[in-house]
């Protein structure tokens, strides 16, 4: 059965208060990709006030009037709402520009004149909303900068949102809290991670504790193992000076997958308060079991794509990638395998995989329930599969069920069967669209709080210590495939293998009938 239901706008009612937006990097590849469209649409769903303003800042020399081309280019190129059709100039209107420079204070005392003069003229109440979609190495001092013009000196509330890396380690991210501690409060920050904006990401609280039948069962005592798999079949690209300090361990498993193993393994918290979900989602992470850099080889498998082909296509090596130093061992894909020492889930391994080009692009988590006893049907030549229960987070969102069934028409042969809800991904609202909307009206549930960022570098950082030693194998994998053998090997010490990802190459159960609608699943 395949349910496929039209995606909402968000939440319908309600919109951010009047306030400034100060975006950072505004002539940035995030701001054009993501956030100056994430703008457009929260206007064209009526979420954005009828007073605000937003200041675009960057070193480049800008008018208002240019900018906001490059406003409405970066909406028409890459938004979801760019043929919504509705009044340009009455959107474009709220956009500003200001060249400034953190190291430069003359540029920040005028971007605080400026900043004063449109509140004054739109009747502003002085909130402000400072977005720095800049390098890491500008945080700590725009913060300053910012402190020290007075720009954070306002009438109204004052919030910081901060991209990811939040540091290179434990110790940098210390000393850039610290930095960020000096001017604003930690209920002040909102540090960004787009994939708790997505909508699958945050629809796994409402599946575990809004339906009866997921929590009950929730545990050690039925669910056998977690997988979590976030592939991309894009390379470095242009990213090549950052990529090469960070490696995928940082760029992605301390951050985005921790935080779905956070999602996937909380408790139910007291009440549906963001303080009181953050809460929950840090005692996974005091829970997790944490490896010293000797026993980290035995769980973590690291690789580096080497050349192939992707979609047809011949793609080099990470190693030929242009800015890659030729002898760089730089992990392109980890696997890993972590346990979380608590009741709830204790003996229960989690699977996490990640890696740039792969053969499909697609994140999801999936949910394998212990086997049933299979001595009813052990001759009767069916399949008795395990129960999985996939949530879809990426390119395709939704939630898939496999169950058992008989194959109609047979006496006794046993066959997987799905049950499948999607939704339109074109019509979800993107990530950015949602968290700059909670960032606006100060819902931070969504967003890392300090502890969060500490605990996932406690727990990193023997890891990435066991990524410099020498006897650390660096599996090569070619493009276009899933990764190095290790990672199948990791699985299979437990009697376990990866499962299929939608886009994944597998065989079919032909012998299955179509209404069946099942995903193909390995023998």
């Amino acid at each position: 059965m395949s349910v496929d239901l039209q995606a909402p706008v968000l939440d319908p009612g309600g919109q951010a208060p009047a306030h400034t937006l100060f975006l950072f990097g505004a002539t940035g590849d995030l701001a054009q990709r993501k956030l100056l469209p994430a703008l457009h649409s929260l206007f064209v769903d009526k979420r954005l006030p009828e007073r605000f303003v937003v200041i675009g800042v960057a070193r480049a020399d800008l008018t208002d009037e240019t900018f906001r081309s490059l406003v409405r280019e970066a909406a028409l190129r890459f938004g979801r709402n760019a043929d919504a059709g509705e009044d340009w100039p009455a959107f474009l209107r709220h956009f500003h520009y200001v060249q400034a420079d953190a190291r430069r204070p003359e540029d920040f005392a005028r971007l605080r004149a400026r900043a004063e003069s449109l509140e004054t003229e739109h009747g502003l109440p002085g909130h402000r909303l400072f977005y720095l979609a800049l390098a890491p190495d500008f945080f700590a001092p725009t913060a300053r900068a910012l402190g020290e013009s007075g720009l954070t000196a306002c009438r109204g509330w004052r919030r910081l949102v901060i991209e990811k890396p939040f540091g290179h380690d434990q110790q940098s991210a210390i000393a850039l809290n610290d930095a960020l501690r000096k001017v604003f409060e930690e209920d002040e920050i909102y540090r960004i991670d787009h994939y708790l904006g997505k909508e699958m990401v945050q629809n796994i609280e409402v599946l575990r504790f809004a339906n009866s039948v997921f929590e009950p069962l929730w545990n050690n005592r039925a669910i056998a193992n977690v997988q979590i798999t976030s592939s991309e079949t894009v390379g470095v690209e242009n990213r090549a000076g950052y990529y090469e300090a960070a490696g995928a361990l940082r760029d992605m498993v301390q951050n985005h997958m921790l935080q779905m193993v956070m999602m996937v393994a909380m408790e139910p918290p007291s009440r549906l308060k963001m303080e009181a979900i953050r809460d929950e989602k840090v005692k996974v992470l005091r829970s997790l079991r944490r490896y010293s850099p000797e026993e980290a080889v035995h769980h973590v498998v690291r690789g580096q794509y080497t050349a192939g082909r992707i979609q047809g296509q011949d793609v080099s090596g990470y190693r030929e990638e242009p800015g890659v130093a030729a002898g760089s061992n730089t992990e392109t894909f980890v696997a890993a395998r972590l346990y979380i020492d608590n009741f709830r889930w204790a003996g229960v391994p989690f699977y996490l995989r990640t890696g740039k080009r792969m053969a499909a692009k697609a994140t999801e988590i999936v949910i394998q329930f212990r086997d049933m006893p299979k001595d009813l049907y052990f001759n009767t030549g069916g399949r008795l599969g395990p129960n999985l229960l996939v949530i879809r987070v990426n390119p395709q969102e939704g939630v898939y069920i496999q169950l058992n069934a008989k194959h109609p028409g047979t006496d006794e042969r046993i066959v997987p069967i799905a049950m499948e809800f999607s939704q339109a991904p074109d019509r979800s609202p993107e990530s950015y669209e949602r968290l700059l909307w909670d960032a606006m009206q100060g819902d931070s549930t969504f967003f890392t709080r300090w502890d969060e960022v500490s605990l996932a570098w406690k727990f990193v950082d023997p890891i990435a210590a066991a990524f410099t030693r020498p006897d650390t194998p660096l599996h090569p994998y070619p493009a276009g495939s899933w990764g190095p053998t290790a990672s199948d090997r990791l699985l299979a010490e437990d009697g376990f293998r990866w499962w299929p990802v939608q886009g994944q190459d597998t065989p079919v159960d032909e012998t299955g009938p179509e209404h069946h609608q099942a995903r193909p699943v390995g023998v």
